[in-house]
């Protein structure tokens, strides 16, 4: 029988699609201020995979992640999703939103990202808030899972992922 055990804590993971850099820097700033600060930065890259967020955030849409350095317990992720879902009505005008935030978490094998959305693959964690593996690491690099975003396929995302997971194996080293 197996005895149920602590998990270790896991890298929070912040991906932010935006159109105004300012919005941005304001969203990473009070993201600092509510868990620490930031350890990684990608790149701002091009966010052209889907016209889902242009009606409400506009044309020409930026991605970039981040990740903290500071670690947290896992079962954390709802509560960090209902903030990312607060945070960015704060930062909306005139009812629409000007920045979508999307908090997952890494630990060595996966990376595992939070939804309102259910669908087949997810797992209801609590508080409207459901779960799915994006990417698992396995031959030495991070692989998509079938069910990922299209651009969660790409090598840029897979190569910012392997980054935080350099960083975030030294931290649990």
């Amino acid at each position: 029988m197996g005895r149920p055990k602590k998990h270790q804590p896991v890298k929070l993971v912040i991906g932010l699609i935006f159109k105004d850099i300012n919005i941005y820097a304001r969203a990473k700033q009070l993201l600092e201020v509510r868990f620490g600060p930031v350890d990684f930065e990608s790149q701002v890259l091009d966010f052209n995979y889907t016209d889902y967020y242009e009606k409400e955030l506009g044309r020409s849409l930026k991605r970039a992640f981040i990740s903290f350095k500071k670690l947290i317990l896992p079962q954390h992720l709802p509560a960090i999703k209902i903030i990312a879902n607060r945070l960015e009505t704060r930062l909306s005008l005139d009812k629409s939103r000007r920045i979508n935030i999307d908090p997952g978490y890494l630990e060595l094998p996966k990376f595992v990202l939070a939804t309102t959305k259910d669908y087949s693959h997810r797992i209801y964690l609590g508080s409207g808030i459901y779960a799915e593996i994006t990417l698992f690491y396995k031959g030495g690099s991070f692989c998509p899972a079938e069910w990922a975003y299209p651009d969660y396929r790409t090598d840029a995302y897979i190569q910012i992922f392997n980054k935080i997971r350099e960083i975030y194996a030294q931290q649990v080293k």
